[in-house]
């Protein structure tokens, strides 16, 4: 791609495309892409929107499970396949919104008075989307509710969240959002919020609210507890693509923030990309660019620059939307492709400071997507210099970084919007969804399955079925000492030994299991004991 600036300029004015509708343009035009390109992929797109159609109307595109992939209905229910989802939706929706409100005028109380926070308690797609939405739309000083979050099975770091929150236990609601209610990580974050509420003298129950699927264990758990109010998921909604559901939207309305514009955000893309015409559509343009910079097969990696300090958690959150839905062993006919789109990042531009010197002088393994704000602030601007301000140092150095790229034939994508706000966040949501799914018909692999998170969480299973097996050994021969070795052998699990030095290692350094250590100048002689 070495052209000249007047070069350049033709390609942009080819490969741009303003969908002014949306607030949003698509600039494809430093990416290695032309007119055969285009038509080479014509027949692969086409099939990309009639799956996208099926996908909408219902089809079964989750085999493993037999079941429905329906995120397009959360913000236009009026495509549900049944009357009777779409009663769901919008009763749910009305209900997030009777209760906010009720939250918020003090109708619904905690037990020091007005709810003042709340606490959120999940893992990955629920808790990745509404922290996104939580940062981009928040404002210390509007927000009706404090948001924190649970987002981890790490002690030290929920210890923190409940620091940050002092004494305000009393006045926090606290959220669990599990759609199995079996998940590890969200319950081990409700037990320790649990404990630390009662610790305080605080009845959890008529603190806490469910986000779950009907009948689920943390349905029948909060059932039984009393819980303040419950609302549910659907087996229909996968957790990376569940931000507007009561996932998101529940938190969100606590939050205060505008939920109409998010969902109507959403809707928008979505009308946009249901549009048979590449030109005419965004989502279709970015899932194509994906399958050129790295040939169909994920050879290159995705670095997202959000050139908005809001949108610092978008890479984030398109970690797991992209990564998860794209990163498959086996395509849909079961040959092994090992597919998948690897997404870095973080914002521009202080984290360009970071990795700027490779992305332009090191391995040309990537392809960038600036995500470019054009609205500064609100407010009366600072001028930093004569006709400068910092905003305009910003919109200097990611124009200065795209160009930068460019000269030595790196590629990149730059998507842009008016503003931060609840319709563009939807819209984003909604656009990146879309160009996950039509970048997996592309390769022709099933993005609406995740074998390999249900093989590390079978994992992890087998990692605390040993432990206890460790720990019950010890605890049988107190004060006897033990090396990782002689411990495997004895418990029939010899083949686990590396395994069981990690494990030993881990319950020696915490002192609530009462194992101790003995050194020895080989580590792997170390040997443990129960006091």
């Amino acid at each position: 791609m070495n052209y000249t600036k007047m070069q350049w300029w033709e390609r942009f004015q080819k490969y741009y495309t303003d969908f002014p509708d949306l607030g949003l343009a698509v600039d494809l035009s430093r990416m290695n892409m032309d007119e055969p390109f285009f038509a080479s992929l014509d027949p692969k797109i086409q099939k990309a929107f009639a799956d996208m159609d099926a996908l909408e109307a219902g089809a079964i595109a989750n085999p493993d499970e037999k079941r429905m992939v329906g995120h397009y209905w959360l913000r236009n229910p009026a495509l549900a396949p049944t009357p009777e989802i779409r009663h769901e939706i919008e009763e749910t929706i009305t209900k997030i919104k009777a209760f906010s409100a009720r939250i918020h005028a003090g109708e619904i109380t905690g037990a020091g008075g007005r709810f003042k926070n709340f606490l959120l308690i999940g893992i990955g797609g629920s808790a990745l989307g509404p922290q996104f939405v939580a940062q981009a739309l928040g404002n210390p000083r509007k927000d009706r509710l404090k948001p924190f979050f649970f987002d981890n099975t790490d002690p030290d770091g929920m210890n923190r969240t409940l620091a940050a929150i002092g004494k305000k236990l009393d006045r926090t609601l606290c959220v669990i959002v599990s759609k199995s209610g079996g998940t590890k990580e969200t319950r081990n974050g409700m037990l320790v919020a649990q404990a630390a509420y009662e610790k305080a003298g605080v009845a959890f129950s008529q603190h806490a609210v469910a986000v779950t699927m009907s009948g689920s264990e943390l349905d029948k758990y909060a059932v039984a507890g009393k819980w303040m109010e419950r609302f549910p998921m659907w087996d229909w909604v996968g957790g990376r693509t569940s931000e507007l559901s009561a996932v998101g939207l529940l938190p969100a309305a606590l939050q205060g923030l505008d939920i109409d514009g998010l969902l109507e955000g959403a809707r928008a893309a979505d009308e946009a990309s249901r549009i048979k015409n590449v030109k005419g559509n965004p989502s279709a343009q970015i899932s194509l660019a994906w399958y050129a910079s790295g040939n169909g097969n994920g050879s290159k990696n995705m670095i997202v620059l959000p050139y908005k300090d809001r949108l610092e958690l978008f890479s984030k959150y398109l970690q797991q939307l992209v990564m998860e839905s794209l990163g498959k062993e086996m395509d849909l006919n079961g040959k092994i492709v090992n597919q998948g789109l690897c997404v870095l990042g973080n914002k521009g531009s202080s984290d360009q400071h970071s990795y700027i010197q490779q992305l332009r002088d090191g391995s040309n393994d990537f392809f960038a997507t600036f995500i470019e704000v054009l609205k500064d602030q609100s407010g009366v601007p600072f001028f930093t210099e004569n006709l400068a301000t910092s905003g305009d140092f910003l919109e200097g150095f990611f124009l200065g970084t795209r160009s930068a790229l460019a000269e030595k034939g790196r590629e990149s994508i730059t998507i842009t919007v008016r503003d931060v706000d609840s319709k563009v966040v939807g819209m984003l949501i909604a656009l990146f969804e879309r160009a996950v799914g039509f970048y997996a018909s592309l390769i022709n692999v099933n993005a609406y399955h995740q074998p390999g998170v249900e093989a590390g969480k079978k994992a992890a299973e087998n990692v605390l079925t040993i432990q206890r097996l460790v720990i019950g050994f010890l605890k049988s021969n107190l004060k006897q000492r033990f090396t990782a070795a002689e411990i495997s052998k004895a418990i029939g699990r010899e083949d686990e030994v590396e395994m069981i030095f990690k494990i030993s290692e881990h319950l020696a350094a915490n002192p609530v299991h009462q194992i101790r250590r003995t050194t020895s100048r080989n580590v792997f002689d170390a040997s443990y004991k129960m006091v």
